[in-house]
């Protein structure tokens, strides 16, 4: 999705996003009744300046002309009231159809499989749901608004300059008007691609000067750093050029629109001059004429203004929209899944993540409640796969999974996924404290159970040692923690969670001997009475599961006790035991231990 081009947007698009004005409306139709009267007081003005011009001042009208004055400033205390309305109430208006959209598209992306987030970078996602919903507030907010009181203006003072000089009128409306526009329009179109570039090119050397950062002591090392300037200085050069040329084209469309502004002006008061000699307008006019020109550049520059946003606005929302338009591929079942048993049956199970190659095929295998099952074997067996189709992150294209005699595809999600815990070597913590992510396993839990918890995953009397206790601040993904602390704290989500089926997926992979033997401590008493399904990259730790299978990319190929499956002599496991260890074998420790 990344790299697809986005599409046209068409009248199914149109009224997708005009849909999103029905909660809003009262508060849409008095902003538009907001713009129409600011665009009807501004058409006052110029009127008023005529007849004191012709009347009031040449026939000594004071009092007329007072009058007419007090008029004009109530006017303007008016609008002053109108353009706060309409600038503060306005945004308003396209803030929460921007927060309504964003909303809408969190939630359908938290229906999304797994599959859609394998496929989409989170930057991506990310830009869509901030910055491209970012510029429909200000097309939801303007656009109408934009349309509105250009169409009220330039209809208002073309009736009344038509009424007094045709002539003149349709010069200026016919020719320069559309003249300006016409260039506005495309000018601001070279402009805005220039800008986008700039942008581009932005990101380029903030994502580059980022990495460079990052890498210095690698670079260091490698005593790279000419390299690194050099790679440098060919970005910035990049980025300088597209600024250079952002700046031409905004030097074209400033020179030409006041060009044309100026041009306009001196056709009109040349033309409007001449006409004023000859009698056919009275000096008045002329001045009603010039004034007007003025106000007629407001739904010029408001016109080129819509078209851009127009532009901008509809591309992030068909973006929002190819999003909302993906169907979640795995379906949600009725029933719901109390307090399970934990019987788990793998039946003819085909799954594949593309359509080329099948991780696991035709796959048979039977977990009984209560038991654990550890799975071993080389890289790319479909061991952590199998994992993942238990609580359906994916589902199977073949044959079924049944958990205590049931498809699992018949439960509900949320309440498979209840009667599920998951421990993996890849731990993710969120920005917070201590607290709120232990939390995360049961969030109406009580000061006790999370106690409880913690001592069970090993972790409560280092949390009691840190100044702030459980309400300490773990920075950014649990940035302050060391990999032990952070997998304790995952272990402990767990035990809050209290499931009755449990994956564990390679949870102390990535530990040292002192910190695994921690971490194994908690895993048994976690594992304890439930049904747990273990992948192992250390063999000893597993040596008393109650089935051990070995899976390879053909499949289950051996199964059994870890006494059994040791006997082969020409067996996989115990060819893969004996090479990692041969010279250690009875020093593991052992997770399963009695």
């Amino acid at each position: 999705m990344d790299n697809q081009k986005t599409r046209k947007y068409d009248k199914k698009t149109l009224l997708h996003f005009i849909s999103f004005y029905k909660g809003h409306m009262k508060l849409f139709i008095a902003s538009l009744i907001a713009a129409v009267l600011l665009a009807a007081i501004e058409l006052v003005y110029p009127f008023i300046a005529t007849r004191i011009v012709d009347d009031y001042i040449p026939e000594g009208l004071m009092q007329e002309l007072f009058i007419s004055m007090g008029i004009l400033l109530l006017l303007y205390v008016v609008m002053a009231g109108l353009n706060y309305f309409i600038h503060y109430w306005g945004h308003v208006l396209g803030v929460r159809m921007e927060a309504d959209m964003r909303s809408e598209f969190f939630v359908h992306l938290q229906k999304l499989p797994f599959k859609f987030f394998d496929n989409n970078r989170t930057g991506n996602l990310m830009s869509r749901m901030v910055n491209d919903l970012n510029q429909i507030t200000e097309l939801a907010h303007h656009g109408p608004e934009d349309i509105l009181i250009s169409v009220c203006m330039f209809a208002g003072s073309f009736i009344v300059l038509f009424s007094k000089e045709w002539r003149l009128t349709l010069v200026i409306y016919l020719v320069l008007i559309p003249l300006m526009f016409i260039f506005s329009v495309t000018q601001r179109k070279k402009m805005s691609r220039a800008f986008k570039t700039v942008r581009e090119r932005t990101a380029d050397i903030n994502s580059q000067l980022e990495n460079s950062l990052a890498g210095i002591r690698i670079s260091k090392s490698y005593t790279n750093e000419e390299y690194e300037i050099e790679r440098f200085n060919e970005g910035n050069y990049l980025f300088k050029s597209a600024k250079k040329e952002a700046y031409r084209q905004m030097a074209r469309f400033m020179t030409g629109m006041g060009f044309l502004i100026s041009l306009l002006n001196v056709v009109t008061l040349g033309l409007g001059g001449y006409l004023t000699y000859l009698g056919t307008i009275t000096l008045g006019e002329l001045i009603g004429f010039l004034l007007y020109i003025n106000l007629v550049m407001i739904p010029v520059r408001r016109l080129t203004n819509f078209t851009q946003q127009f532009e901008e606005g509809m591309n992030g929302f068909i973006r929002f929209e190819e999003i909302m338009r993906i169907e979640p591929d795995i379906l949600d079942g009725e029933k719901d899944l109390k307090k399970a048993r934990g019987h788990i049956e793998f039946s003819d199970v085909t799954f594949q993540y593309n359509e080329k190659d099948d991780v696991l095929h035709d796959l048979s295998l039977e977990i009984l409640p209560g038991k654990t099952v550890a799975l071993v074997g080389p890289s790319g067996g479909g061991k952590t796969t199998l994992c993942h189709l238990i609580p359906r992150f994916y589902d199977v294209q073949e044959g079924e999974i049944r958990i205590d005699g049931e498809n699992i595809c018949s439960y509900t999600l949320n309440s498979l996924r209840k009667n599920i815990g998951l421990v993996s070597q890849d731990v993710f913590l969120f920005t917070g404290t201590i607290r709120d992510n232990i939390l995360y396993g049961k969030p109406d839990a009580k000061d006790d159970e999370i106690i409880e918890a913690s001592k069970n995953a090993n972790i409560h009397e280092f949390v009691e040692s840190l100044p702030n206790g459980y309400d300490t601040w773990i920075g950014e993904k649990g940035i302050k923690l060391s990999g032990g602390q952070k997998q304790r704290i995952s272990i402990a989500r767990v035990f809050l969670k209290n499931p009755p089926i449990l994956l564990l997926d390679e949870a102390t992979s990535a530990l040292d001997n002192q910190t695994e033997i921690k971490i194994q401590e908690s895993l048994v008493r976690l594992s304890k009475g439930r049904t747990t399904l273990v992948i192992a990259h250390r063999l000893s730790t597993i040596r008393k599961a109650d089935m051990i299978i070995v899976l390879t990319d053909e499949g289950i190929v051996e199964k059994g006790s870890h006494n059994e499956l040791y006997s082969k002599k020409d067996g996989l496991y115990r060819s893969l035991y004996d090479a990692q260890f041969y010279a250690e074998e009875h020093k593991s420790d052992n997770i399963f231990a009695d």
